[in-house]
């Protein structure tokens, strides 16, 4: 009978079964540690183990559930744990998301990851925990876990820190025993990365066991009021409000399993209303950047990479500027200098990779972003939200172009705040896309890391402009996404034809000189995306002043009217490998449509594994004794058509040549293919994702990638079509190789092998560059 009212749902674990649960962030190593954990219990003790590991879809910076039991009897529990002993939070902003401590049963152990102190848990801990805390008498420790990481150096990695602390507390096995254990395990497990990253995880374990700290529960929390931790959402679109509200939140509380039915009927043929990652808020960064106004020099680099689009410029009219939130950080703006100008940071988006202030030039050696602690820097979020509320400035757009590296950071982008990876190499391209065409574009999305950041339930990165539009977005299989794009691309093609001859039939017999010249002017454009947009609108405006049954007819089917930017986003597991007959049936089309392949060199979406994009001595899964065979070029196979744009990009290397690929490209009326190189966490970069523009720049200068652009239309112009933007290597390429654990890790691992398979490699890059020099010539 469903009317029945439920008791606490019954324990049915075995009796004498300890249930632990584990509250990690994506990419914090908690994950793995509890693997560890788990196998040093089972190995080592009479107990049965079981693991089970819940995570959601963010690619890192999610939030990961880590359920382990073990006991004196066999274990087949098939469902999570509600019920636990001991519940660790490894980040310290879930207090406030997550029923956690409610999960603990009565004078069980409560392990919190963070930096307070007594007077700073009373502030933070919201009433429910405290009361929860108070009345069932919970063990209440904390560690500084980030603070650890950051003196040991391992950042983020706070994963062997908590272990070693979880150890202690649960005390399962004397604790002289476990830190011999984990310690054997840390050295199985990172002994290929070195013995400087050994005994990093060592330390961690020492300072896990020695600096965990009990906290008296204070009988004053029993007393403590409720507070109200997600509010709900009013302003904004409305079906994003509404989804926000009634799906989005739940799910990101981990009450996704309480949603009825009902809750999904609005969204039942697969739409999502774009923008609701904006809602998202996680405040999961450690640090965030602190802008210093004097010292910079306001040229937008930071802006350019973020890959989250959480730092962005803005120009304020004076009275704009009087009207900003008090503490708002502004100074007059490098060529308008009536308009005040400010760097803007949504810090609770922000992932604290700390690209921005790596790439950020700074005036006369000080720089003008340093990494500060979240906490230090919550007020900044309001500067951000008005910034939102301010219209695009049409002066700044003619000042600064919003086809330069400068001037296309005024522009929203529509492309916010995704799920990828802090420092993702990927994102920055594809944000860069949407604040050149994002109003007009349409997207066939390959499955592979681009669909997981780009579009997974519950919110959407992908945004609306002001003017309610923004790129239609849709998610394909690896294998046939290429054929996905075209295909919308036809449809696209096929309606505007019919279009097409309506207005010119609509030219041809009409007496009203408004309409004629607006729908001249429209098929004077008709093909040149750019320009089609605004003669649309004049042209759709001028339709419904007329009235007429013609132009009635028309309107029928406005939203067809205007020439669409066709984009078809996929990684080089997509492109290389899987829907590579796809994409070559694509481009050898001869038809309109752009191709962007997010070039990481193994398949990231699935763990790196190695793709026919690996290049030769690159360690990989079904590679781990290094690539034997060199890297398929993609590029070569699509020039050799003749009529197919190709790019080669890397960002962080230039500037301005991926800004140039990019718009030459979108504006070839032709199949157009961007290659372009992104570092990937998969690579293991010394230094971490924080440096991926970085790292971007050194694969240029040592020679391991190549910076170039092929655009048929200046074979007409009787131009050289070919352009190499890339200069002869002036860094080590061997160097290159061992500053990415994918490459290092072989030196490791068999020197001689590492040796052979390098210099083959570096002679493979030589004889590359060497080729693309004689194309040039040839071309020339």
């Amino acid at each position: 009978n469903l009317s029945l009212d439920l008791d606490k749902s019954p324990a049915t674990t075995p009796e004498g079964t300890i249930n632990c649960k584990f509250w990690g962030l994506g990419a914090d190593g908690t994950v793995g540690a509890n693997k560890n954990s788990i196998k040093i219990i089972g190995d080592h003790t009479d107990m049965y183990a079981q693991a089970y590991f819940d995570y959601d879809s963010k690619k890192s910076g999610g939030v990961t559930m880590s359920h382990l039991r073990f006991g004196k009897k066999p274990i087949k529990s098939t469902y999570l744990i509600t019920e636990a002993n001991f519940v660790a939070c490894h980040n310290p902003s879930y207090v406030r998301k997550y029923n956690m401590v409610q999960e603990i049963k009565d004078g069980g152990t409560f392990l919190l990851n963070c930096g307070w102190n007594m007077e700073e848990l009373e502030a933070h801990l919201p009433g429910q925990v405290k009361r929860y805390l108070a009345e069932h008498n919970i063990k209440l420790y904390t560690i500084d876990g980030i603070s650890i990481g950051r003196e040991i150096g391992l950042g983020g990695r706070i994963n062997t820190i908590l272990q070693a602390a979880f150890f202690k507390l649960a005390n399962i096995i004397p604790v002289d025993e476990a830190v011999k254990y984990m310690k054997d395990a840390a050295t199985a497990s990172y002994g290929s990365k070195g013995e400087a990253v050994v005994k990093m995880n060592h330390d961690a374990i020492d300072r896990g066991i020695t600096d965990v700290k009990e906290v008296k529960v204070p009988d004053h929390w029993k007393n403590a009021q409720d507070e109200e931790l997600q509010a709900k959402v009013t302003e904004g679109r409305k079906e994003v409000v509404d989804f926000v509200n009634n799906i989005l939140t739940p799910v990101n509380a981990q009450r996704g399993n309480e949603l009825p039915v009902s809750a999904f009927v609005d969204h039942a043929d697969g739409t999502l209303p774009q923008g609701s990652s904006a809602y998202e808020k996680r405040g999961i960064a450690v640090d965030v950047p602190n802008w210093i106004p004097e010292n910079c020099i306001q040229c937008n680099f930071c802006s350019y990479v973020c890959p989250h689009a959480v730092i962005r410029p803005v120009a304020m009219t004076k009275d704009e500027a009087d009207k900003a939130p008090e503490g708002m950080k502004k100074t007059k703006m490098t060529g308008l200098p009536e308009m005040e100008f400010a760097i803007t940071v949504s810090v609770l988006d922000c992932t604290g990779c700390g690209s921005c202030a790596n790439v950020c030039p700074g005036r006369k050696g000080e720089k003008a972003l340093i990494m500060t602690p979240l906490e230090e820097k919550l007020e900044e979020q309001k500067s951000f939200d008005y910034h939102l509320t301010l219209d695009e400035k049409p002066e700044v757009s003619e000042k600064f172009k919003d086809v330069t590296v400068k001037g296309s950071q005024f522009k929203e982008p529509l492309l916010q705040f995704s799920g990828a990876c802090a420092g993702c190499g990927e994102t920055p391209y594809v944000k860069l896309v949407t604040q050149l065409f994002g109003e007009r574009m349409l997207i066939a999305n390959a499955t592979g890391c681009t669909s997981i950041w780009g579009g997974s339930m519950p919110s959407t990165p992908y945004n609306v402009s002001k003017n309610g539009r923004g790129p239609a977005w849709a998610n394909s299989l690896f294998e046939d996404n290429a054929e996905y794009g075209y295909g919308m691309m036809l449809a696209q093609t096929t309606l505007r034809t019919r279009l097409k001859g309506k207005v010119e039939e609509l030219v041809a017999t009409t007496a009203n000189e408004d309409v004629k010249a607006a729908a001249e002017r429209y098929l004077a454009t008709y093909d040149n995306g750019r320009e089609n947009s605004g003669a649309t609108i004049a042209f759709v405006r001028a339709l419904e002043t007329c009235g007429c049954e013609a132009c009635k007819d028309i309107l029928k089917d406005k939203e067809f009217l205007s020439k669409k930017s066709q984009w078809i986003f996929g990684g080089d597991g997509w492109a290389y490998d899987i829907g590579f007959g796809g994409l070559d049936h694509v481009i050898a089309s001869g038809q309109d449509v752009n191709i962007l392949v997010l070039d990481t060199e193994v398949y990231s979406n699935t763990g790196g594994q190695s793709s026919k994009a690996t290049p030769t001595g690159a360690i990989a899964q079904f590679a781990a004794a290094g690539k034997e065979v060199k890297k398929k070029d993609l590029a070569q196979i699509a020039m050799s058509y003749g009529y197919v744009y190709v790019a080669q990009i890397a960002q962080g290397a230039d500037y301005n040549q991926t800004m140039k690929a990019l718009v030459e490209a979108e504006s070839y009326n032709g199949p157009s293919i961007i290659i372009a190189y992104a570092p990937c966490i998969n690579h293991g970069i010394r230094g971490g994702m924080g440096l991926a523009q970085t790292e971007e720049k050194n694969a240029v200068l040592s020679g391991y990638w190549h910076n170039f652009r092929y655009d048929p239309r200046l074979l007409t112009e009787g131009k050289n079509p070919f352009m190499l933007d890339s200069k002869a290597p002036t860094q080590s390429y061997q160097d290159f190789l061992k500053n990415e654990v994918r490459y290092s890790s072989l030196v490791r691992q068999n020197p001689e092998r590492a040796k052979e398979l390098f210099e083959k490699a570096e002679k493979q890059s030589v004889a590359k560059y060497e080729h693309l020099k004689r194309l040039e010539a040839l071309y020339a």
